[in-house]
C-alpha cells in the first residue's frame, strides 16, 4: 500500500454519521440529489476520492494504486474527523470500497449499503469490461464516452434531463485521464465474491433493474454471499439511480439503516 491521500470533505445533517461514497469519474456532488434526503437523519459526510472533484492526485512516481489504498484513505478521513463507527454507503466503485473497508475495519462499520455494484462475473461479464478498457485506451476517455450515456441512464432521463446528462459526462472529462483508467481498471478487476462472507456489517444491496454492468443477477450473487442481506431491485432504471432515483435511494437507506442498527452514535 502507497501513500495516504487527505481527501476533500462536506459534512452536512444531524444524526449518526454516514459515509456516501461516489464511483468512478465522479466527485461527492455524486450525492447532491440524495444527501437533502437523509440530512434530517444522518450526519451524511460525502468526500472526492483521490485524484476527483478537488481531492489531491496521487504522487507521482507512486504507480498505480488499489482498492487498499482506498479503502485506508477512507480510513484516514474517519480518523480525521474523529467518528468511531459510522454507517457507509457507495455506489459503483464506492459500492466495492464500502464492503472492502468493513472488511478490514469491521468494528467501525455498523451498516452498508452496496448501490450499483458488481461481484460474481462471469467470462461473458469480464469480456464486455474488457472491450470497454480496449476502447477507452485505443480511442481516448471522451471519444468513448457517449457509449457510455446508454448505459448509465434511461431513454427518458436523456430526453428530458440533457444538462445533467452533459454535466456528468463533463464530470469524467474533467477526471485526470491517468486516475480515471486506475479506478476503473479497479473496478473492472476488483471480485469480491472469495470475501464477501467475511463482511458481517448488515448490508443493503440495490441495483436497477436494467444496469447493464452492475445488473440484478450481480447483485443477488453479492446478497448471497453477504452472511446479513437484503436485496432490492428498482424496476425500470440503470446505473444513474443516484440522478434518477435519489428519493428511492434515500428512501431506501433510511428504512434499512432505522431498521438494522442503532449503533452508531452523532458526531460530537
Amino acid at each position: 500500500m502507497g501513500e495516504i491521500i487527505e481527501c476533500e470533505y462536506s459534512v452536512r445533517g444531524e444524526g449518526p454519521p454516514l459515509f456516501l461514497i461516489h464511483g468512478i469519474g465522479a466527485a461527492r456532488d455524486a450525492w447532491r440529489f440524495v444527501v437533502p434526503r437523509l440530512e434530517s437523519t444522518f450526519t451524511c459526510i460525502t468526500y472526492d476520492l483521490r485524484g476527483h472533484g478537488e481531492s489531491p492526485l496521487p504522487s507521482e512516481g507512486e504507480g498505480e494504486f488499489g482498492l487498499d489504498d482506498l479503502v485506508a484513505d477512507l480510513e484516514a478521513l474517519r480518523v480525521r474527523l474523529g467518528i468511531d463507527k459510522a454507517h457507509f454507503a457507495g455506489h459503483s466503485l464506492g459500492g466495492m470500497i464500502a464492503p472492502a473497508y468493513a472488511r478490514k475495519h469491521p468494528d467501525r462499520v455498523a451498516t452498508l449499503g452496496l448501490l450499483s455494484t458488481a461481484a460474481g462475473r462471469g467470462q461473458a461479464d469480464r469480456a464486455k469490461l474488457e472491450a470497454v478498457e480496449a476502447a477507452l485506451v485505443e480511442t481516448g476517455i471522451a471519444e468513448a464516452l457517449p457509449t457510455f450515456i446508454d448505459r448509465w441512464f434511461t431513454d427518458g432521463f436523456i430526453e428530458e434531463h440533457r444538462d445533467l446528462v452533459d454535466r456528468r459526462l463533463k464530470q469524467v472529462t474533467d477526471t485526470d485521464a491517468t486516475v480515471f483508467m486506475n479506478v476503473f481498471r479497479i473496478y473492472a478487476r476488483t471480485e469480491m465474491g472469495p470475501w464477501l462472507e467475511e463482511v458481517k456489517a448488515p448490508s443493503l444491496v440495490l441495483t436497477g433493474e436494467l444496469d447493464g454492468g452492475c445488473n440484478p443477477r450481480l447483485n443477488g450473487f453479492i446478497a448471497d454471499a453477504l452472511p446479513d442481506s437484503e436485496l432490492v431491485i428498482l424496476e425500470g432504471y440503470k446505473h444513474a439511480i443516484l440522478i434518477e432515483a435519489p428519493g428511492q435511494i434515500a428512501d431506501h437507506l433510511c428504512r434499512f439503516i432505522g431498521g438494522r442498527s442503532r449503533v452508531a452514535q452523532p458526531l460530537a
